[in-house]
């Protein structure tokens, strides 16, 4: 008689830390943004696309066009969050802590976070910032996000994370994951990458330092998503302080 290997309780866990963390630190540390392991398996990427169109779930559902956003469609998730969203943002703030504070510390700025998630949210629901900031985008063809910043309060934790619930080459072509820096008096640098199925992006969300001739330096950096050539695309972003 054989038994079945039950699955680990929470695999978004061990998934997080199967990362190289030091390496992950090295690359956002130069370039802004880095990429992680494959964080939701195919299934939870099917999974978490087809909650688009379920109402009861979503708290708001922004038109990127009629805002001048670019050209798509997202909408924030309601708290609670479905399992694999609040797992996966429990098991990575810890890991992005040390370098949210190494790089405010580097800046002379305060470093406000705890050590728990949920301590930090809610320092800013008490601040104000009670509106769940988990987003699910949805691009057809021809559409595109323009360069922004999710910052939606006083409160900002500086890196968040967006995961391609989409097969490239498959499901969708374009639709690369855009990063514009704004260095020190200096020309802006940009970076594309197209993230593959599953996988996280860690990124800053509003500025990072870099080394000047004054010790360190603030640059501004903004993200986007370059056009989608055809298919669709879905991506789950993970924002780690709530809106105002």
């Amino acid at each position: 008689m054989t038994t079945k290997t039950k699955p680990p309780a929470n695999p978004w866990r061990k998934r997080v830390e199967s990362a190289d963390w030091a390496a992950v630190a090295a690359e956002i540390d130069e370039y802004g943004g880095a990429l992680l392991p494959q964080l939701l398996d195919p299934e939870e990427t099917k999974g978490i696309r087809e909650l688009y169109d379920s109402d009861e779930l979503f708290r708001s559902t922004i038109n990127m066009g009629r805002h001048r956003f670019g050209e798509g469609q997202y909408r924030y998730f309601a708290a609670p969050y479905p399992e694999p969203i609040e797992a996966l943002k429990q098991a990575l703030y810890p890991r992005l802590l040390p370098i949210a504070r190494d790089w405010w510390t580097k800046l002379g700025r305060p470093t406000p976070w705890p050590d728990a998630l949920d301590e930090w949210l809610q320092m800013c629901h008490d601040a104000g910032q009670t509106k769940s900031s988990a987003i699910l985008l949805r691009y057809g063809e021809q559409d595109w996000n323009a360069l922004h910043r999710d910052l939606y309060g006083d409160l900002v934790f500086p890196l968040q994370v967006v995961i391609n619930l989409n097969e490239p080459g498959v499901d969708h072509t374009g639709g690369e994951f855009l990063l514009l820096e704004q260095r020190p008096r200096a020309q802006s640098r940009g970076t594309a990458t197209l993230l593959p199925h599953g996988h996280g992006y860690v990124f800053t969300t509003r500025d990072r330092p870099v080394r000047s001739a004054r010790g360190w330096s603030a640059a501004p950096v903004r993200h986007g998503v370059s056009a989608i050539r055809s298919g669709e695309r879905h991506t789950l972003a993970l924002v780690f302080h709530d809106a105002a």
